[in-house]
């Protein structure tokens, strides 16, 4: 799994990042950015990152997992499948950011019943702000929360934010990526 995830974290250093003056989700201004889905959207680092995502995942009795969309729907799938790989069940699932104005309505595309223990996904998170958006609608139907996923903490507040109430375990912090903060 070492030389997985350190292939990992080199296709996501040569395809993800960008440097210059970016505004993030959170509102705040940042001189790098991180476009996880120029690496999610290819084969190699899709399968890596469902080996990284199932390491995470295989000993928490989990029956679903997703998040947010956009950048979790990518690793709910990768994740569903690895799950089936293995032999064992697992629903994916997103929260959309807002309810559509047509068909049911729902914030949670996918099956989670009440009582599902969850894994929730995000690729990344600067503050936890967005991922804490998922976790609340997931709270409302009564999805339990077995553990916080990301793929890059840009460690400025999210694991301050989750880790106290929830198990948080990100791949990858920035100091991975010779990022300092």
């Amino acid at each position: 799994m070492a030389d997985n995830r350190t292939r990992l974290l080199s296709l996501f250093r040569q395809r993800a990042f960008s440097f210059g003056k970016f505004t993030l989700a959170s509102g705040k201004e940042s001189s790098y950015y991180v476009n996880s889905k120029k690496a999610l959207f290819n084969s190699e680092a899709l399968a890596l990152l469902a080996d990284a995502l199932w390491e995470k995942t295989k000993d928490l009795d989990i029956q679903a997992a997703g998040g947010l969309e956009v950048g979790a729907i990518p690793m709910a799938v990768a994740l569903a499948q690895r799950y089936h790989l293995e032999g064992r069940a697992l629903e994916g699932f997103f929260v959309r950011k807002q309810v559509k104005d047509h068909g049911s309505k729902d914030r949670i595309e996918g099956v989670v019943p009440p009582g599902s223990r969850v894994a929730v996904l995000d690729d990344v998170l600067t503050t936890g702000g967005s991922v804490q958006q998922a976790i609340t609608e997931l709270e409302k139907i009564g999805a339990r929360v077995a553990a916080v996923i990301c793929i890059v903490d840009r460690l400025e507040g999210a694991c301050e934010l989750l880790s106290p109430r929830y198990n948080y375990l990100p791949i990858f912090t920035i100091r991975d990526f010779g990022i300092e903060r």
